[in-house]
């Protein structure tokens, strides 16, 4: 070996260490902002504190959202449940929140006063208060006021986080 191949092979060797080198630096980096961003979004999702004041809802007219079809107070949305929402619909007549859809989580419904149309996989039943519509996960459902008076009925569904 000349000394031109030698100092070849030293070069050559690192060049390979600087890059390994270099490798290491950005993987350490990558790992280091995973680590400090991941605890930063665990801070700011944090369960609430939990007091009788806060456990204890009563409904409540004027924090009730405008809807397109009357109106929705949640009793616990998913920013303060640990998992399930429970939530009061009010619809109009001959009205529905929305058309038929579906989502991964399943769904339940509860006739508090009114007649409901529910809608399943293609399929239609009225019924009236006192009244429980079970919705499994990824089924096409709805829901409609099918008579004269206001529609009032509860959803509880299970937040998937």
């Amino acid at each position: 070996m000349n000394a031109i191949n030698c100092i070849q092979f030293f070069r050559n060797i690192t060049i390979k260490k600087m890059k390994t080198l270099t490798i290491l630096k950005t993987t350490i980096t990558v790992l280091f902002f995973q680590l400090t961003f991941s605890q930063e979004t665990k801070k700011e999702t944090t369960a609430p504190q939990y007091t009788i004041e806060n456990c204890v809802n009563h409904f409540e007219i004027d924090k009730a959202t405008k809807t397109k079809a009357g109106y929705q107070y949640w009793f616990g949305d998913k920013n303060f449940t640990q998992e399930n929402t429970l939530k009061m619909s009010i619809v109009e007549p001959g009205k529905s929140t929305h058309a038929p859809h579906h989502h991964p989580e399943e769904e339940f419904f509860y006739i508090l006063e009114g007649t409901a149309e529910f809608y399943l996989d293609g399929k239609t039943k009225t019924a009236g208060p006192n009244t429980s519509f079970y919705c499994p996960s990824n089924m096409e459902h709805g829901i409609k006021n099918a008579g004269n008076t206001d529609l009032k009925y509860l959803v509880i569904k299970k937040d998937l986080r």
